[in-house]
Formats: C-alpha cells, structure tokens, sequence
C-alpha cells in the first residue's frame, strides 16, 4: 500500500513562532514536482511536541488539501496516551488521509501487550497504520514478536523502522508479511536490498529528487544506479543527525532558502561549528554551490 519515497516535512515557522502555511504550501509542491510518493507532516521532523493541539491538526488538514491527487498522506497522529492518539487518528481520517504514522508511546513506557492493545485500538478506527519503531526516542522498542502479532491486524500495513538495524528488517521479513519502510535516509538502500519498500525521509525535505530516485531506482532492482547515489549523498544523510532532528534539515533547507531556520524551544539553531560541518558537506556533495 505504501512504498517508495515520504518526506517527513518540516513545519516552517512565521518570526513570531506561528505556523507558516503559505512555506508549507511552497515546500509540499516542490515535494510533488520532484517525484516524491507522499508527505508525512507532524512527525518528529515536523516538530510535533511543540505543537498545539489545534495546530497538529490543522497542519495535518492542510497538508491533506495541498496533496490531494498529487501525493499521499501519511498523517503523524501518534501520542503517549491512547485516547489521545485515537482522537488526533479520527480528525485525520475524517480529513482524508491515506494513512497514520504511529510512534511508539514514549515516557509511560508501555509493556509490548500495552502496545499491541494501543496500536490495535487505533488501527479498529480503519485507518491504514504505519507503526513507528523509534527506541531511541522513545525508549521503547516494538519487539519483532509484537509486530508479528499486530501484522495480523488489516489495518496494520507498514512499520517505519529507525532502530538503525538492517538485521531487524531481515528478521521482521523473515518471519511476517508487513510492509517496511525505512526511517533512516542512511539506510535506506542497505535496507530496501533485504526487502523494505522505500524511506520517510528527512533528507528529502532538502534533495527530494535525489531521494525519490534512489528509492524508485531500488523498487526495480537496479542497484548499481542507486548505490551511486546513495555514495554520492551518504555523507549528507549523516550529517542531517550531527544535531537533533530537526534542528540540522532546517539549517540545511535555509542555506537553500528554502525555509527559515526557526524552532520552537526547546529547540534552538545549532552551533557555528556543526553548521560549517553541514555547509561544508552540502557544497562537497553539490547541493550547494558556494
């Protein structure tokens, strides 16, 4: 149901801390132009802990509208209470989003019979669930017997892992039909070799042409191409994470005017020397030219 190239868009912000619809428009139409397969907007790139209630949900709606024929929507709906994460999945689905992104819920640190019944509560609302495996943010895993069992569910389609583990997406593919997409634009390509079926990117918010077509490239199997680019832009992939996401993107997007290099606290531009590190790679990789 989903595979190939999602960016996992940032939120761009007004001076004065507002959301900044008219970016939002701007940078999800050069997603489309680019070739990219869908937007997922308010995950962890979007910054979602510093938006509002109200705010996540109109980002979400908007982004619905922006995309609509052109690109599916992957709506970042997930919470560390079930109630909430239901109600946040409703208000999207009744918008039209093709799907959900569930993060693992984090702080309360469920047992894994407390995540099958969370992700399963709001995978019986009919939306499409692409589960979110992120250890190091949550400081919980999904365990591959976990995902076996809520692969069983039908609206249980996908699992975004960002572990930085290829042999769990071997061992998750070995033993249960699920779509896998990777979390992390650095392994992409290792895991879209053993079975997984595209990326939501960070990196795509700054290259999205390059990242769709490493992506599309593997989905046909044509991997010298693919590793060429994948070689060509590794450096950049890792660099994106020399700070934390989003922090580094957005720095990267606003060399390319792309974006204002804004957050929300308790988040804050990154050091001088990071960003020469950042800049330098850009220009090394030919992203940027000065």
């Amino acid at each position: 149901m989903f595979k190939g190239a999602y960016t996992a868009i940032v939120t761009p912000f007004n001076k004065d801390g507002s959301v900044d619809f008219g970016n939002l428009r701007d940078l999800i139409d050069m997603q489309a132009r680019a070739g990219i397969d869908g937007i997922v907007p308010v995950g962890t790139t979007g910054e979602s802990p510093t938006l509002d209630y109200g705010e996540h949900s109109r980002v979400i709606e908007f982004t619905i509208d922006a995309c609509r024929g052109r690109m599916k929507v992957i709506a970042g709906t997930g919470a560390n209470s079930t109630s909430e994460a239901v109600d946040l999945t409703r208000r999207a689905m009744d918008a039209g989003a093709d799907g959900t992104l569930q993060v693992t819920p984090y702080y309360n640190k469920p047992n894994q019979e407390g995540l099958v019944r969370h992700f399963s509560a709001i995978a019986d609302l009919g939306l499409p669930v692409v589960l979110y495996n992120v250890p190091g943010r949550t400081s919980r895993e999904i365990s591959v017997e976990t995902i076996m069992r809520l692969s069983l569910h039908p609206k249980i389609v996908a699992v975004k892992e960002a572990g930085g583990s290829v042999d769990r997406v071997s061992d998750i593919l070995s033993r249960c039909r699920i779509t896998v997409l990777s979390g992390d634009d650095m392994l992409m390509l290792p895991m879209m070799a053993v079975g997984a079926k595209g990326i939501i990117s960070v990196a795509s918010n700054v290259i999205p042409e390059a990242v769709a077509k490493i992506a599309h490239l593997a989905l046909k199997e044509k991997w010298d191409m693919a590793r060429k680019l994948h070689l060509k832009y590794y450096k950049f992939f890792c660099d994106l994470f020399i700070d934390t996401n989003p922090i580094p993107v957005k720095a990267a997007m606003a060399m390319l005017g792309l974006t204002r290099e804004i957050y929300r606290l308790p988040l804050c531009p990154m050091n001088p020397a990071f960003k020469k590190t950042l800049h330098e790679t850009m220009k090394k990789a030919g992203i940027l030219k000065h």
